[in-house]
């Protein structure tokens, strides 16, 4: 390998007769480098935006959640059980009880018609460690905490200390059925204060409410009932192993475990998808390259034709010719490669730092610049696809160089 190896890199570093040879292997180092710093680029980005999103999702959404697999509500004496169950597992911090259910949103403004809203009750004293948008994120006393779309479009402004918050009435199903029911009762009306805005994405903030546990009973009539449990881990990345441990100890056909992502599983998905779309459409500039190298080593391979022959007369078999022009190639492809990368993370850790390149219209956003972030799978992904794009582009031209018969190589130069 020694020798083939000085041979290889003295053939891509030595001057050349024809001087459009080193041209086109310039150009080809230049393409592999510019389709691997802006995989990283891209790429740490996306990872940046997914990371953003999901952050925002799970500071309201549980890493990990459990309902009833045959029923929509699940009694006390079961959640004491589940409770006890999940927090004897090793990355479980955290165990609180929900109630969800629809009901119908009516408010004084004139904006907008009442409409239906995804109502969630949850225990106060867990949620008071979230950041609202606007105002706080304060259940007790009948509060509630709405989406910050749906708040503006309503007209809907969180408590402040100079005036209150908007007034909503929730009326559920359960009091829809009992006013038909029941003639002369008093309308099963459901009356809160708006304490605070959140702000996720667009489709979550316009149809979702927050209300405490007890208040969120006593509008679907639930009793002691709840709809399931969410439990808080050590680190969110457990999330799948915990799945995999409560559906061991509880059983699946009692319970059903959703992850963090399985919750949002569609938006995850989507996001995934643009990445590796994305990814795909840049690995086109290294196929480009990849053809410059395709042209550059056979180039080579005929310039070189006689020092091929010597080399074969010399006792050098046609395999060791083959892996002189391959190696060649990978020289070409891990300079190329190895330039990206410099490059390409030096983009990502300036943004990471400096943030010199913001975010066009930023006051809407809760960040103010492109958020970058680097995985070291795609790292490793990125430099096997360029290093093995530039192994495949040298292989017709090392295939040719072996096939050169060392008599005739001799003759042609003459």
């Amino acid at each position: 390998m020694g020798y083939r190896f000085l041979i290889a890199r003295r053939y891509l570093a030595s001057r050349r007769q024809v001087s459009l040879i080193s041209v086109i292997t310039s150009i080809s180092i230049a393409g592999v480098a510019l389709g691997v710093a802006a995989l990283i680029t891209v790429l740490s980005v996306m990872n940046g935006f997914y990371d953003i999103v999901r952050d925002l999702m799970v500071s309201l959404d549980p890493h990990v959640r459990v309902v009833s697999a045959a029923s929509g509500s699940m009694e006390a004496e079961g959640v004491s059980d589940l409770a006890a169950a999940a927090l004897n597992l090793p990355h479980v911090v955290e165990v609180t009880a929900y109630v969800e259910g629809k009901a119908l949103l009516m408010h004084e403004g004139q904006s907008e018609a009442n409409r239906v809203v995804i109502v969630r009750g949850v225990d106060p004293a867990t949620y008071k460690r979230m950041d609202a948008a606007r105002g706080s994120f304060d259940l007790d006393n009948r509060g509630a905490v709405i989406g910050l779309g749906l708040g503006e479009r309503l007209g809907l402004m969180p408590r402040t200390d100079e005036q209150p918050g908007g007034q909503i009435v929730l009326f559920s199903a359960a009091g829809i059925g009992q006013m038909l029911t029941r003639f002369f009762a008093p309308l099963p009306l459901e009356r809160f204060e708006v304490r605070g805005h959140f702000m996720l994405e667009p489709t979550y903030d316009n149809t979702h409410v927050f209300v405490s546990l007890a208040d969120a009973q006593r509008l679907f009539q639930a009793e002691d009932a709840v709809t399931g449990v969410e439990l808080r881990l050590d680190d969110l990345n457990n999330a799948a192993a915990t799945r995999r441990e409560l559906e061991q100890a509880l059983g699946s056909t009692r319970y059903k475990v959703q992850t963090w992502y399985d919750l949002q599983k569609s938006l995850y998905d989507v996001m995934r998808l643009e990445k590796w779309g994305a990814s795909a459409v840049l690995i086109l500039i290294m196929v480009v390259a990849a053809f410059n190298i395709v042209g550059s080593l056979s180039m080579v391979v005929i310039e070189k034709r006689r020092d091929v022959g010597v080399m074969q007369a010399m006792g050098i078999s046609r395999q060791g010719i083959w892996r002189i022009f391959l190696l060649e190639g990978a020289l070409i492809g891990a300079l190329g490669a190895g330039i990206g990368f410099a490059v390409g993370l030096a983009l990502v850790l300036a943004q990471k730092y400096y943030e010199f390149v913001p975010l066009l219209g930023a006051e809407s956003f809760v960040i103010d610049a492109y958020p970058v972030s680097v995985r070291t799978l795609d790292l490793v992904v990125i430099g096997g696809v360029s290093f093995g794009l530039c192994l495949l582009a040298a292989l017709y031209p090392a295939y040719r160089a072996s096939r050169i018969l060392p008599a005739r190589a001799v003759q042609m130069n003459r």
